[in-house]
């Protein structure tokens, strides 16, 4: 599957980490993981898909209906491909839209964004609140500091009005859900996986899927937060692998962890070093204004 390749900014990827200096806040343990991260009631934004979807998923419609569905779904893929051609590696944060900014997940998340826009990767979400918002804001800390890299997300249209975070450069807007999920795993070369409910579990067990299928290649996967995933890792090596339904090697490149420092010198040895991601590189191609395309820094 193809990347979009490094830009040229000599600010971009190198093969050494720099970390921040300031320790993110204590992780809860299982007994404090109970009720829900917001109050009830209060808009997350991440679970109502637009009205048009329902309709593709409800069995066959007219021929008519159809064909223009079906041009509609291309139109969307090729905005999203053009959008983001050219704005260099990324790296995707997964997690749950529902963590306030003063809990101890949305603060890792914001400490492990700035920590991948510091080696040089652009940080891509979903472009909604919680942990999307985090990573995203993560990156513009080291934006602030002289990064280079940037800040991506991938916003969903919902009936009800929602806005990407406030701390995206950049923002591509989908109507359809399975659209969004080719984006977000299409450029990039590693998946941090922030605790987060169904949606978060679907993308990554589709990244997981795909790695193991070869449909994309071996990059690496981090589940930040023993606690929270430890459980279902232990399910993973002690049932499905013991069953013979996935191989050792679908584990190899997952890492379960609290330590942001782990999380970065692994990608970096799995994504960083196999890839030859160095500053420097320059991109293969020029944009073609004529079709809209540009560089990621406008």
């Amino acid at each position: 599957m193809a990347h979009a390749p490094v830009p040229g900014d000599s600010n971009t990827l190198h093969g050494t980490s720099t970390h921040a200096t300031s320790k993110p806040a204590a992780l809860p343990s299982v007994d404090d993981l109970t009720g829900p991260a917001r109050a009830e009631g209060q808009p997350w934004g991440k679970s109502t898909p637009n009205p048009a979807e329902p309709l593709l998923l409800s069995g066959p419609r007219s021929r008519r209906e159809e064909f223009f569905r079906v041009l509609r779904i291309s139109v969307e893929f090729i905005r999203g491909f053009r959008a983001l051609h050219f704005v260099g590696p990324c790296v995707t944060v997964f997690g749950s839209a529902r963590f306030s900014e003063t809990h101890p997940y949305y603060i890792l998340a914001r400490d492990m964004g700035k920590r991948l826009a510091n080696i040089g990767f652009t940080v891509l979400t979903g472009g909604g609140p919680g942990i999307m918002e985090a990573a995203n804001r993560g990156c513009r800390d080291a934006q602030a500091a002289g990064a280079k890299a940037m800040s991506i997300g991938c916003n969903i249209e919902l009936p009800h009005e929602q806005k990407p975070n406030p701390y995206v450069d950049k923002f591509v807007e989908f109507r359809y859900f399975f659209v969004r999920k080719v984006m977000l795993v299409k450029y990039s070369y590693a998946f941090v996986v922030m605790p987060g409910g169904f949606g978060t579990l679907d993308e990554l067990f589709e990244a997981a899927t795909l790695i193991q299928t070869g449909k994309i290649q071996s990059f690496p996967v981090v589940l930040m937060g023993k606690a929270y995933w430890g459980d279902m890792f232990t399910f993973i090596q002690e049932r499905m692998l013991r069953a013979g339904t996935i191989s050792p090697e679908d584990l190899k490149l997952f890492l379960l962890t609290d330590s942001p420092e782990e999380a970065i010198a692994h990608i970096e040895a799995h994504a960083v070093t196999p890839f030859k991601l160095s500053r420097g590189q320059p991109q293969a191609k020029r944009p073609f204004f004529w079709l809209g395309e540009h560089n990621g820094k406008r």
